[in-house]
């Protein structure tokens, strides 16, 4: 390859290509509605529950959760890589793929690199393992094996190795001399620490050793348990090229491999319960590595099952984890998806429960986990009087920033629902308090926008008829102004150029405001790209991967009036509606600040024109 596919590339060939043409070639589709539905590829169903948007140009299955643009199915679907997808969408429009020129050997060297990394990373597991065969000390490592119970079957399938004393173990393994460039690789995958003098040595000493591999079986990383007086006591490979603790879960690859069908994943906290729980039949478990449940091992892990189980001491370290797990897992779940919590008696973790319980007690423990919804709940009461007024005020202002994350759906409403129970309010309130937008303290009678409709000018707007018809709108759907901007913006892009850039929201505190900004941002930059486009320019970002479920989620969102007026109408509406709520938030904090005089000449002229545009 000459060098990388310049991005313009990418965005002009989704917009060229026809989705339905490219999936309906491999997946047989039928017409429903405005969309194409068919059996899901990816996962086995019986009822299609998997959705190819022609107009927004994506797919989406509501069972598994795949989703993506064409490029992103013809990885998915025939395995290939980026580049591969690319060069089948260009050779079936006809087009050639031009590569940047600058740095064109660049991006080579960086792929060469890689692999050189994936094959030391192999040579150093192949090492440990050796060393847990055939080193003198290696029989303390094999004798804490056999005193936790793992059979030499187990302990070979998750390839477990030993790292034996000393602090230039490693090195001296690979290489007689003193080779700089050998040992700058191995610091760079944290398998050596420098130090200050410019040396180094081994981080892992006198351990036995767990291999942290990928989906490919690839080691990118390990953990380490001492055998010794060393601190930590359980010690992982540290952030590396190829190893991100958000993203990673230890025995992912080998429960894979063990299972044709996942039922259920037990997520649980360290890899020494994963191997002991695989002992004993239980191959449905995962570790996180050092780091809580993130987004991103949710999203990977509902693509295998729907069904997840964490498993926690009952202690409050665990129970402080626990929660943790219920904050990260708030944008993710929905309807058709389940997370439950599983607390061992304190003092126990699954390693031991199962040793003295055996696989029928364990999972019997297991079927008595909390749903999602108790744990929530449960908690969110502990310490709160519900029998009086202000302890249910307080439960339904605790609540609100929780549940407020939650995608929009059946199962938002029905957590309305049963926090409206337990606060002995109608649903309908609890929804209007969730929905209400300015802050508390905030005048009726900011009713003033600084959009621009056709010609970028600025446009007072007094006790706008459309903004109220925003709020109201939002009341009866559920939906906040924020989530209907976006929709409206995936469904039709070239929506962005009725306003301006959005400087004035970014202060807004709304849950979704960002995301708002961003994609407003890029499709001032790239007016041409389609729904299809943004997805997988939001995908490939780190900074922005993490919300790229909700965009999915919103961009599913289908008009009941689809003509181009009515749109643009509804849009300019909402927007409104926000710049209504910047202003206010505006004015709230020019005037706070004046009452102690200390406004600047620019800010009191900027209060002077918010006042004005208000009476």
């Amino acid at each position: 390859m000459a060098g990388l596919i310049p991005q313009y590339f990418i965005d002009d060939i989704l917009a060229r290509t026809n989705i339905v043409e490219v999936i309906d070639a491999r997946v047989p589709l039928k017409k429903a509605g405005t969309n194409y539905k068919a059996c899901c590829p990816f996962h086995n169903e019986k009822t299609p529950s998997f959705s190819v948007s022609e107009t927004r140009q994506f797919y989406h299955c509501f069972g598994c959760g795949e989703s993506g643009s064409a490029l992103r199915f013809l990885m998915e679907y025939e395995h290939l890589s980026f580049p591969e997808a690319v060069e089948e969408l260009a050779h079936n429009l006809g087009l050639e793929v031009p590569h940047e020129k600058v740095n064109g050997t660049e991006h080579v060297a960086r792929i060469k690199q890689s692999d050189s990394l994936y094959q030391l990373m192999q040579q150093v597991d192949q090492f440990y393992r050796k060393q847990l065969r055939e080193h003198p000390q290696s029989q303390k490592a094999v004798a804490y094996l056999k005193q936790r119970g793992l059979s030499g079957e187990i302990a070979a399938e998750y390839g477990m190795g030993y790292a034996p004393p000393g602090y230039e173990t490693l090195l001296k393994a690979f290489s007689d001399t003193a080779d700089k460039e050998l040992a700058n690789k191995l610091t760079e995958l944290g398998m050596l620490i420098k130090k200050d003098n410019g040396g180094c040595y081994d981080r892992f000493r006198d351990r036995v050793m767990f291999p942290i591999r990928d989906q490919r079986g690839r080691t990118i990383a390990f953990g380490g348990r001492v055998l010794g007086d060393d601190s930590p006591k359980y010690l992982n490979s540290p952030e590396t090229p190829l190893f991100h603790k958000g993203k990673e879960l230890y025995g992912l690859y080998e429960m894979r491999k063990a299972l044709r069908k996942i039922d259920k994943v037990l997520v649980v906290e360290g890899y020494m319960d994963v191997v002991a729980l695989a002992q004993f039949g239980v191959r449905y478990a995962v570790a996180t590595l050092g780091t809580a449940t993130t987004a991103d091992h949710l999203q990977r892990l509902f693509r295998l099952s729907h069904e997840i189980y964490f498993c926690f001491d009952g202690d409050r370290a665990g129970r402080d984890a626990a929660w943790r797990a219920l904050n990260n897992a708030l944008p993710v779940i929905r309807e058709g998806l389940q997370i439950r919590f599983m607390f061992l008696p304190q003092g126990e973790d699954p390693d031991s429960y199962i040793r003295i319980y055996g696989k029928e007690g364990f999972e019997a423990e297991l079927a008595k986990a909390k749903t999602f919804s108790e744990y929530l709940f449960e908690n969110l009461c502990a310490n709160i009087d519900t029998h009086s007024i202000d302890g249910r005020a307080q439960l339904v202002e605790q609540a609100r920033p929780l549940i407020s994350q939650l995608l929009p759906g059946v199962y938002r409403q029905m957590m309305i629902q049963q926090l409206a129970q337990l606060a002995r309010m109608e649903a309908a309130e609890i929804d209007t308090i969730f929905q209400q937008q300015l802050k508390p303290g905030a005048t009726s009678r900011a009713q003033v926008a600084t959009l621009s409709a056709q010609h970028g000018q600025d446009m007072p707007v007094k006790n706008s008829a459309s903004a109220v018809n925003v709020q109201r709108n939002s009341m009866k759907t559920g939906l906040s102004p924020v989530r209907m901007a976006i929709m409206r913006l995936l469904y039709m892009p070239t929506l962005a150029q009725l306003v301006k850039m959005p400087n004035q929201l970014t202060e807004l505190e709304l849950p979704g405001i960002d995301i708002l900004c961003q994609l407003l941002e890029l499709l001032h930059e790239h007016p041409h790209i389609n729904c299809a486009a943004i997805l997988e320019r939001w995908s490939a970002l780190e900074d922005k991967a993490q919300s790229y479920p909700h965009l999915v989620k919103l961009a599913q969102w289908q008009p009941e009036v689809a003509d181009e007026a009515s749109l643009k109408a509804e849009f300019l509406g909402i927007m409104e509606s926000l710049y209504s709520q910047a202003s206010e938030m505006r004015l709230e904090h020019l005037l706070t600040k004046s009452n102690h005089g200390k406004l600047n000449d620019e800010e009191k002229h900027e209060l002077r024109k918010l006042t004005q545009r208000m009476t």
